[in-house]
């Protein structure tokens, strides 16, 4: 099909030759526009085999494909291109087969369901485990023994202040006082404080003796004198702290049940609160053959210190035929404070005691600290030796009573002490600068001459109790 006449960009009306350009003619650049490829010379044509239009600056025709040209002219051309380059390229919906929708397996509803079906039956299962184990639980009754909040002070038919300075077994430092200084009741707590001794006292020969005025609670007479002796440098002193310790062996004890103590640990290097039981009467023998209850015991240092300071509890048993074979490392659990520290505010430790278990917890039933189950004899349990490193044969002393949980089968009195320091290793030796050694005879003058470094830390030298709630056992023994 022929082109139509057009225009030159000059204006000039020029019809096609032969071979669908201008009429040849004589190359001149007379009459030629050398930018825009127009000419006023009719006679001009562009060369055989390509047009150039007389613009210098152009490619060759015959270099470009003719996709590129438009009959609008040469800007034209240049947005045609443009419109092209920039055509969208997203897939429009309805381009893309799917032919997984067409033909549908039926056994792919199964992968849905069979997860749900497993889902569902992990509950049921679930639910009645815990429907179980509720049902198996022993529900007690309890009949209330003692519910003090210390509102009318500290009732002497109920509680017992120990006077005492031979360190209660452990070789503590602190000698127990009837002295409202260290014992007494403040804005309806109980406050038991550690004090230090009189200095003259440590300085110079003194002589204390509980006897004399009948205030010793113990009849062992290391339990009631005590001297400091200076002569050759002698290492012989009183205890170098003043504290307290009260029991409720008076009035209150139970055989199975439940006790809550609410009570703020103290603070400072080298106390030692406890709240524990001991038997009103040693059945089977001397400790720890009648068995001892710590509901919880914890260091006044702070977390840094390696055995756990006041972030920490433990609650235990003691139990065995002689101080040398104590099982308690068989039941002994350490519970830490979350994000504080027992000193910080009030907690509530507690115990639940029956004839088949014993467990302490804190502030709740279910945070618990030390579970034992009596399910089989304590004695088979402790696997002692037949035979003590000198020779003597070793007896048990429980097993002629028949029953698993001797000897905690008996009734037992509630503690709330401070102690301060000690050697027996519950502070052990060289771990954060401790100034004393366990088995040196100058522990206590030791641990008097660093009181520069530790009373420092004494923040908070007392344990404050604001609640003590007794239970007593009162169905029977449990039929399981």
């Amino acid at each position: 099909m022929e082109r139509e006449h057009r225009y030159s960009s000059s204006g000039n009306f020029s019809r096609p030759g032969p071979h669908g350009g201008q009429r040849p003619s004589t190359p001149n650049s007379a009459g030629r526009n050398p930018f825009d490829g127009s000419t006023t010379d009719p006679s001009i044509r562009p060369t055989t085999g390509h047009t150039s239009n007389g613009n210098p600056f152009t490619s060759p025709s015959g270099s470009r494909p003719p996709s590129s040209y438009d009959s609008s002219g040469g800007n034209g051309r240049f947005e045609d291109r443009s419109a092209r380059y920039f055509h969208s390229r997203r897939v429009q919906k309805g381009d893309i087969e799917k032919p997984w929708t067409k033909n549908v397996d039926p056994k792919e509803k199964w992968v849905t369901i069979l997860p749900l079906i497993g889902i569902f039956v992990g509950l049921g299962i679930s639910g009645f485990l815990v429907w179980d184990g509720m049902r198996s639980v022993v529900k007690h009754n309890y009949c209330p023994v003692l519910e003090e909040d210390f509102s009318r002070g500290l009732d002497p038919a109920i509680w017992e202040r120990e006077v005492q300075l031979g360190g209660f077994g452990n070789g503590e430092f602190q000698m127990t006082t009837a002295d409202d200084n260290n014992v007494f009741v403040e804005n309806g707590h109980l406050v038991i404080r550690a004090t230090l001794q009189d200095d003259g006292m440590m300085q110079k020969d003194t002589l204390i003796d509980l006897r004399k005025d009948g205030s010793c609670t113990s009849k062992d007479f290391y339990d009631c004198v005590a001297v400091t002796n200076t002569t050759l440098g002698n290492s012989s002193i009183v205890p170098p702290v003043l504290s307290g310790r009260i029991t409720t062996r008076p009035g209150a004890s139970i055989k199975y049940g439940r006790i809550e103590v609410t009570a703020k640990l103290p603070a400072g290097d080298w106390l030692w609160p406890a709240i524990w039981m001991m038997p009103i009467d040693s059945a089977y023998g001397p400790w720890p053959q009648s068995g001892e209850i710590d509901i919880a015991e914890s260091r006044g240092n702070n977390h840094t210190y390696p055995q756990g300071g006041n972030n920490i509890v433990s609650s235990t048993l003691h139990w065995g035929p002689n101080p040398a074979n104590d099982a308690f490392w068989r039941t002994n659990v350490k519970r830490p404070a979350l994000h504080t520290t027992y000193a910080a505010d009030f907690n509530t430790f507690g115990i639940e005691w029956s004839q088949k278990y014993l467990f302490t917890y804190i502030n709740s039933r279910l945070l618990q600290v030390l579970y034992t189950n009596f399910d089989r004899p304590l004695w088979e349990r402790g696997s002692f030796p037949a035979v003590s490193p000198n020779g003597t044969r070793i007896q048990d002393p429980w097993g002629h009573t028949g029953r698993y949980n001797t000897p905690f089968d008996q009734p037992f009195f509630l503690i709330l002490n401070l102690a301060v320091g000690g050697t027996n290793g519950w502070f052990e030796d060289n771990t954060s600068e401790k100034p004393w050694l366990n088995a040196s005879p100058n522990a206590k003058k030791d641990f008097w001459l660093a009181k520069d470094r530790w009373f420092p830390t004494w923040t908070q030298p007392q344990m404050e109790v604001s609640k003590v709630v007794m239970w007593q056992q009162c169905d029977g023994n449990e039929d399981l």
